[in-house]
């Protein structure tokens, strides 16, 4: 897959996500592929999984939206930049991450392994922390 196939499929990605239509979510992703929401998760191991576990707890439609960048490409391995942002009912930013996607793909377009890096905005960060910190619920990090 080259950079622009890339690009579509990152695209594809988030298109599936504010739809959460099952096949467009299926098709992204090989039979076997698995998929981690985090480098160091067991994650999801087969397409018919991958698929339920991302219709088992959807975002509220209208409150979320993507935009991901490919990085570099090496073969096999893809990785992207981007960030996915959460909002509140009346259209203000709530929330805001920075992701790192490693994913790789077979010969016919599918992601055969995806993961996840994600850091959340400092900002938001912060005021979540201070929010526990009120709450007596965290330490001081930040």
């Amino acid at each position: 897959m080259d950079r622009a196939g890339f690009r579509r499929w990152l695209d594809a990605y988030v298109e599936a996500w504010k739809t959460y239509n099952a096949a467009k979510i299926g098709a992204l992703f090989s039979e076997d592929a698995l998929y981690r929401y985090h480098p160091q998760d067991e994650g999801e191991r087969g397409r018919d999984a991958i698929v339920a576990d991302w219709l088992s707890n959807p975002d509220e439609e209208g409150t979320y939206d993507a935009h991901y960048e490919p990085l570099a490409i090496d073969g096999e391995v893809h990785v992207a930049t981007g960030w996915s942002r959460y909002f509140n009912g009346d259209g203000s930013m709530r929330d805001e991450y920075n992701n790192v996607y490693v994913c790789r793909f077979n010969d016919a377009g599918e992601c055969t392994e995806f993961t996840e890096y994600w850091i959340q905005n400092r900002e938001f960060r912060r005021r979540d922390n201070e929010e526990l910190l009120r709450q007596g619920l965290a330490g001081g990090e930040g």
